[in-house]
């Protein structure tokens, strides 16, 4: 049985890994595009991690002091090893301190062919494409040929069956009547420009949530999009733009966050959405709730065994790098 590798954005564990976090994903030039050269690309935005680390570094006091997802990921996977009965290992893309040790448990893999999972539905460059891209610097060409990866699964069956759980649960237990509720689906940016030369993450973000919202056809559904960084113009509706100026529609109803591009929770939904988003909607009187992210429900799991089983055609590594940078 091969054995299968997580991978996932990483968060800092505690404040002291903010700063490297930042400093690892800002200087990531599948994240950030400026045409500089790779040196002063590397200094400027290493400054930029260190000036923001402060600001950021509050945000995360907010939620208890770092990111549960590193965590989270690492107990997602001690289940899935315990289900699956097979070697299950994690990484965590912007968290510098655990490289070494994944690097060194995969050595034991260099003769097999690892299936690997990335914890984002929707395929983009400037996540699983980054981790591809990661892995072919980092790791001997004879293993990452061998590397059978789950480019996506933005419209799966037994993902959109998991997010319409979660939702129909969330109002189960807080007594939400869903014929009297918005759906806002709510998922992370990308610079506009990173779509106009083919990244196909905002037409699977739409795959998404058309495949659950056809699931609550009693209910209006919303798609926009957080975390805007720097200038430029990103994909749009922007979150923070709907929810400042909401639709007269929202007003006597129950607006409902779905973190569409999230699987577990982490800053974009607990400070992101709890502390600027949902405030915004309540100031004027509408009734603004957070859907958890799916983390470790067990239909989401179960939802990750079926795609790991039962993937007929799987991405190379090179498939996944985006090309001529």
């Amino acid at each position: 049985m091969e054995p299968l590798i997580i991978v996932n954005f990483g968060g800092p564990r505690h404040l002291n890994e903010v700063y490297p976090f930042l400093k690892a994903l800002l200087t990531d030039r599948d994240v950030i595009r400026t045409g500089l050269p790779k040196f002063l690309h590397h200094l400027l935005f290493t400054f930029i991690a260190k000036t923001r680390s402060k600001k950021v570094g509050e945000d995360y006091k907010l939620i208890g002091g770092g990111s549960p997802i590193y965590y989270d990921t690492e107990n997602l996977a001690t289940q899935l090893r315990s289900r699956l009965k097979r070697d299950v290992v994690c990484f965590h893309r912007y968290l510098p301190k655990t490289h070494g040790d994944f690097l060194k448990s995969i050595e034991q893999f260099k003769d097999k062919n690892p299936i690997v999972f990335p914890m984002f539905p929707q395929f983009t460059y400037a996540t699983t494409g980054s981790i591809a891209r990661y892995f072919i610097k980092n790791i001997p060409a004879q293993f990452t040929d061998n590397l059978q990866w789950i480019k996506s699964y933005p419209d799966h069956p037994k993902f959109v069956a998991a997010h319409a759980a979660t939702i129909r649960d969330y109002c189960e237990t807080h007594q939400i009547d869903l014929k009297n509720s918005v759906l806002l689906f709510s998922a992370h940016g990308l610079p506009q420009k990173y779509v106009d030369e083919g990244d196909v993450y905002l037409n699977e973000c739409k795959q998404s949530f058309n495949a659950i919202k056809d699931i609550f056809p009693q209910c209006q559904a919303y798609l926009s999009f957080q975390s805007k960084f720097g200038k430029g113009e990103w994909i749009k509706p922007y979150t923070n733009d709907v929810c400042e100026n909401p639709p007269k529609e929202w007003f006597g109803k129950t607006v409902l966050f779905i973190p569409l591009s999230f699987t577990s929770d982490h800053i974009e939904t607990l400070f992101e959405i709890e502390q600027l988003y949902l405030p915004e909607l309540k100031k004027v009187g509408i009734d603004a709730r957070r859907v958890p992210a799916l983390t470790l429900r067990l239909d989401w799991i179960q939802a990750i065994e079926y795609l790991i089983e039962n993937t007929e055609k799987f991405s190379t590594t090179e498939d996944l790098v985006r090309k001529g940078s």
